[in-house]
């Protein structure tokens, strides 16, 4: 999971160790409030221009960052080290500090302790919770993912599941790479699939439900396994839920879809951009003029409204 807590009762985290505990690191940003239990985002450069925020009726902001993959060292971006810092600083800046940060995988890039290292240290001056799912890049270890649940996975279910609640929203973090094969396709697995059913079976359907993972819940594009192929059975069991958000990293780009309740939102990455689906022989880093990458790597926030309203979205990069 990333992050030391108390449980409650089924695996739950409660509000006190949610808001006092702290760890590690970062990507691409999307910056969300939560208000009467409708999710709506607070746009970034609004944040950022904004003086003292106005009184509230408890909303919370929290900030989604993926793909970071540091070590990571090629020509798409030499200094994956120093975009995510980028990254980091943007969010110091706000004038609120989010109550949670959701990390969507690819935290490094090849699996390896002295990165999951470096990652923590970027982000351990921000003093905010942060709770993680895995990438395919956080899994390259011959221990199914031994070095990512060592340092991120204390008191998650099976290979790195989980789910806590926060100010009356219940966020669900999914593992869909543990069994991911080469060019293949997503898989969440009968025992994730078992224990998400129990978990979301005492929830009212009017319970706002934000889901993270790593690689998208709808198949963006078969042919370079931009999907996960079990999905639409846990979704099955998100739609009787009024409002579900569900947050992905993966393909380094923004991309987004509504199913009546249910809204799903790509993010960008920090590290290096890849190309559209479709657009190359295959997937991978994208390498554009030095000029160009800074507009290519950035943040999204997003207005997630109760029910089935339209999305807005608002999407800013580093350049």
């Amino acid at each position: 999971m990333g992050h030391d807590h108390d449980h409650t009762h089924d695996g739950h985290l409660d509000r006190r160790s949610l808001l006092t505990r702290c760890a590690g690191w970062a990507g691409t940003a999307a910056v969300y409030s939560v208000a009467g239990g409708v999710i709506s985002s607070v746009s970034l450069d609004a944040a950022f221009a904004a003086g003292k925020p106005a009184a509230r009726t408890r909303p919370f902001t929290f900030v989604q960052i993926s793909d970071t993959h540091i070590g990571f060292d090629k020509a798409a971006n030499p200094n994956v080290h120093a975009t995510a810092v980028q990254a980091i600083e943007r969010i110091k800046a706000m004038p609120a500090k989010p109550d949670l940060i959701l990390h969507t995988g690819d935290i490094t890039h090849l699996s390896k302790d002295d990165q999951f290292d470096d990652a923590k240290q970027i982000l351990s001056g921000l003093d905010v919770p942060i709770f993680y799912v895995p990438g395919e890049h956080d899994f390259l270890d011959e221990g199914q993912g031994k070095t990512f649940l060592s340092h991120y996975g204390r008191g998650s279910k099976g290979l790195g599941w989980y789910s806590f609640d926060h100010d009356g929203v219940h966020f669900v973090a999914l593992n869909n790479v543990a069994a991911l094969k080469p060019g293949g396709m997503a898989h969440l697995g009968d025992d994730q699939i078992a224990w998400l059913k129990r978990d979301l079976a005492g929830l009212p359907s009017s319970s706002p439900i934000v889901v993270f993972a790593h690689i998208p819940l709808w198949t963006v594009y078969e042919a370079w396994g931009w999907g996960t192929d079990d999905a639409d059975q846990a979704l099955d069991l998100l739609r009787r839920f009024g409002s579900v958000t569900v947050l992905n990293g993966h393909i380094h780009q923004v991309l987004h879809k509504v199913e009546g309740n249910v809204s799903f939102h790509s993010a960008r990455s920090t590290a290096y951009p890849q190309p559209a689906p479709g657009a190359a022989p295959s997937p991978g880093p994208l390498k554009v003029p030095t000029e160009q990458l800074p507009s290519m790597l950035g943040i999204r926030s997003a207005n997630f409204v109760r029910g089935s309203e339209p999305i807005a979205l608002i999407d800013a990069t580093f350049a």
